[in-house]
């Protein structure tokens, strides 16, 4: 079964590109290129794993009907990228598509976040813990309950200063992450 062609089709529905799929999947470039292209085939648990990565099933992906619009997300449906510093957590799926990406931004103790430099802007909001955002030249202090607002063009960091996580619900429109 030639399924390469329709992994790349929501690939770039989603506006991911083949690095980005790697990383959220834990999977090679390389090898992500030759399943979009059929030159080779995934095991099932791999294609589990390419699928979650994109934000459906095995039973969504092969089915023929219309997706249903989900509104409300828990934690069961999130996708979580977890680092040496700092964990992601999308908290909407395939958010990409859509105008904004929302984020939930767990900085570990002295654990560090930086934004690439993207069109648009971004909204951030500390949701527990303590954090100093990074703009150009200027460190900024964060506590619970401060929010930041800034052009996604600046040179911009989030660092967790503190000795406990840091949890910050961050949105970069256009989607970003």
């Amino acid at each position: 079964m030639e399924i390469g062609n329709r992994l790349r089709q929501r690939r770039q529905a989603m506006g991911l590109t083949l690095e980005e799929l790697a990383s959220r999947s834990e999977l090679t470039k390389g090898f992500l290129s030759q399943v979009e292209r059929d030159l080779t085939s995934p095991s099932i648990s791999t294609l589990e794993d390419i699928l979650e990565a994109l934000g459906t099933s095995l039973p969504e992906f092969f089915s023929r009907q219309q997706e249903q619009t989900q509104i409300v997300f828990t934690a069961p449906d999130w996708f979580t990228d977890e680092q040496e510093g700092y964990t992601i957590d999308w908290v909407i799926p395939n958010a990409q598509k859509n105008d904004m990406e929302p984020i939930r931004l767990t900085l570990k103790p002295g654990g560090m976040y930086e934004m690439a430099a993207h069109e648009g802007q971004e909204f951030g909001y500390v949701l527990q813990g303590c954090a100093r955002l990074d703009l150009d030249d200027s460190q900024l202090e964060l506590t619970r309950g401060s929010a930041f607002y800034l052009d996604g063009a600046a040179r911009h960091a989030l660092t967790n200063p503190g000795g406990s996580k840091a949890v910050i619900l961050w949105v970069t429109t256009p989607p970003a992450f």
